[in-house]
């Protein structure tokens, strides 16, 4: 049995760090952030099936966030306001990240390939996974950046805007009802969460 190297490239994404291009007052890596998103990516899934008829698989659904990122312990963050910057950066850094998917894939046993291959390829999750997992992914972004706005860092503050934007005309019920239900109180300081019921959201 020969061993492999993936899980070792994995463990570096904590020493991937987000928001290259902008001061922070709370340095993001790439592995806390896939977290974060597979937890909203997850209770999105929930609130669809709950309240909005749906039938996702809530845990596939986080299981493919965690990994949505994972590439870029081989690319790096590319910064979005790069990454969008023209039309040829962008398929080129699609192209990119399709290989880097497949170096990934080329690091475990043959027979986990598969179901792996499932994970680590955008085009291989389903339209519905996919829609969740990005708006999910913009969530946590917002989030990152109204901390940054609390902190004082106004380096922050166009960029909460326009991913609120975003956030604001998704037409997925369920990505509504996190932003009334949940979001509000992500802002508050620990005193204010431990005394909710003085809480005015």
């Amino acid at each position: 049995m020969n061993s492999s190297t993936f899980f070792a490239y994995l463990t570096r994404l904590r020493w991937i760090k987000r928001w290259g291009l902008m001061r922070n007052a709370y340095p993001e890596n790439v592995m806390e952030h896939s977290w974060e998103v597979a937890t909203i990516a997850h209770v999105l899934a929930l609130i669809k099936n709950c309240y909005f008829g749906g039938n996702i698989d809530a845990n596939a659904v986080a299981t493919a966030a965690l990994y949505h990122d994972v590439t870029e312990v081989i690319t790096g963050d590319l910064p979005t306001p790069i990454k969008y910057h023209s039309a040829a950066i962008q398929q080129a850094y699609k192209t990119i990240e399709h290989q880097a998917a497949q170096e990934l894939l080329k690091l475990l046993p043959e027979e986990l390939r598969t179901d792996f291959q499932l994970l680590l390829s955008h085009d291989a999750v389903s339209t519905e996974r996919e829609e969740l997992i990005k708006m999910a992914d913009k969530i946590s972004a917002y989030l990152k950046c109204k901390a940054e706005l609390n902190a004082g860092n106004q380096e922050f503050n166009t960029a909460a805007e326009e991913l609120l934007q975003k956030i604001q005309q998704s037409n997925l019920p369920e990505v509504g009802y996190f932003m009334k239900v949940f979001a509000p109180a992500c802002g508050l300081t620990l005193d204010k969460l431990m005394k909710p019921d003085e809480v005015n959201l």
